[in-house]
């Protein structure tokens, strides 16, 4: 427990309705509209991170605590809030009570307040819906909660700077971990799509040669570069690598060390950015590409180069492009998907930040509780199948590593299940965890039975 505390961890919590996805998302900037392709996908967890003046911290935005607005029972309100309040607690140092200014201090405020007292954990409420001066004295109202009150709107972006600026300076410091291990990116895909003109436009020097001749990158090229500076800078190791071929055999030794240097960038990657061209579109070299990073197990973003040129061609716009792509590379369905032009710089900044958020998704641990209750709905809905007479039963489930993600799933017979079962389960954890860029793998396990 204390080494969670540590933490920089800040979990916004309350019941439904109050804007806690608007704060989230007022906090977080435009990190989750990079790759996020559907808006108002409603989640038992989401976690990313943060950035505020420079100062970097995990945000985890949980479901509404508790029914109210259903008219259930006290005992299931009490229930149910204690039941996501300590899932959201159990990972966070510090947190954001969100209630609704508007509609004023309710009973499943102050049992939501109680749960937090009882944490022992600092908590800063922020009473939402602060739209204008006028709604701002209905602050004092929950001062009787006895945590330190700001009246926000995460709409309006009305005093969210002075709720922070007081959170901010008390999470626990923290080394930083890219100082002693840059985050290592490579960059690949087919030859001539422009993974050095890329990285030239993102070091904003010519540190690698550009050619418009197919093949010029012919090793594996790694340059440093860092992001902000003093403790929260943010250390890169890019890998620029040569193009791969489609087939080298009868090509000679140098295209052959060249492929073969690719897949020994993809290996000690942390994220993979694999570079399409946008206006040749998927090929079945880019299938290739895209079957060595399923294979290495990394974490991907999928960067559709050239859109200026793309972009300049009649009715060709993202909406329309993107689902064309998916379903030319339909397993890279997990990966989020950034359209950027090196030559205009159109998106890099975000391509950065995609970076980034793929990195800390690859690395989410998620509590064994969270995982379960996600369990127990997918199995409701979706019964697992039968086979030879006999259902699928499934136990429970815990996560056993992270970059990549890897759950056990504890059932009654392995052999029971089906590959569309567990694709449909994989689908779920995602709806509900997000993992974007992050692989996903289940293993199913024989729970053993007790003797007699």
């Amino acid at each position: 427990m204390e080494e969670t505390k540590s933490k920089r961890v800040v979990a916004i919590v309350g019941r439904p309705n109050v804007g806690k996805s608007a704060l989230f998302n007022r906090l977080v900037g435009r990190r989750v509209s990079i790759v996020h392709e559907e808006v108002g996908v409603t989640r038992d967890r989401v976690a990313c991170e943060a950035n505020w003046n420079s100062e970097r911290f995990e945000l985890i935005d949980t479901g509404g605590l508790g029914h109210f607005d259903r008219q259930v029972s006290e005992d299931q309100i009490v229930a149910g809030t204690e039941a996501q309040a300590k899932i959201a607690i159990a990972d966070a140092s510090f947190i954001i009570f969100v209630t609704d200014i508007s509609a004023g201090l309710t009973p499943l405020d102050q049992e939501v307040a109680r749960i937090l007292h009882e944490s022992g954990l600092p908590v800063f409420l922020a009473a939402n819906k602060a739209d204008n001066p006028e709604r701002e004295e209905g602050v004092y109202e929950f001062d009787q909660l006895g945590f330190p009150a700001f009246a926000v709107s995460a709409i309006q972006n009305r005093g969210i700077n002075e709720l922070m600026e007081e959170l901010v300076p008390q999470l626990p410091k923290e080394e930083n971990p890219t100082e002693k291990k840059p985050l290592r990116v490579a960059v690949v895909g087919r030859p001539n799509a422009g993974k050095s003109s890329y990285i030239n436009r993102l070091l904003k020097a010519d540190r690698v040669i550009v050619s418009d001749i197919p093949g010029t990158t012919r090793d594996s090229i790694e340059i440093p570069f860092t992001i902000g500076k003093g403790v929260t800078a943010r250390h890169y190791e890019l890998i620029d690598t040569a193009g791969v071929q489609k087939d080298t055999r009868g090509k000679g030794a140098v295209d052959w060390f060249s492929n073969l240097r690719t897949d020994k960038a993809i290996e000690r990657a942390d994220v993979v950015l694999m570079v399409l061209d946008a206006e040749t579109g998927p090929t079945s070299t880019d299938k290739k590409v895209a079957a060595k990073i399923i294979e290495a197990q990394k974490g991907c973003i999928l960067l559709v180069n050239k859109w200026d040129l793309a972009d300049a061609e009649d009715e060709v716009t993202q909406t329309k492009y993107l689902p064309a792509l998916r379903e030319a590379l339909p397993f890279m369905g997990f990966a989020p998907v950034i359209f950027v032009s090196a030559k205009s710089g159109y998106n890099i900044n975000r391509s950065v930040e995609a970076i980034d958020y793929v990195a800390a998704q690859t690395r989410t641990e998620i509590t064994t509780g969270v995982l379960n209750r996600v369990l127990e709905k997918a199995c409701e809905k979706y019964p697992p199948p039968v086979a030879k007479g006999k259902r699928l039963k499934v136990f429970y489930a815990t996560q056993t590593g992270t970059n990549p993600i890897y759950f056990k799933v504890f059932v009654n017979e392995p052999d029971h299940a089906r590959s569309n079962w567990l694709a449909y389960l994989q689908n779920q954890f995602r709806e509900a965890f997000g993992l974007e860029g992050a692989p996903i793998f289940i293993k199913l396990v024989a729970r053993s039975r007790p003797k007699n």
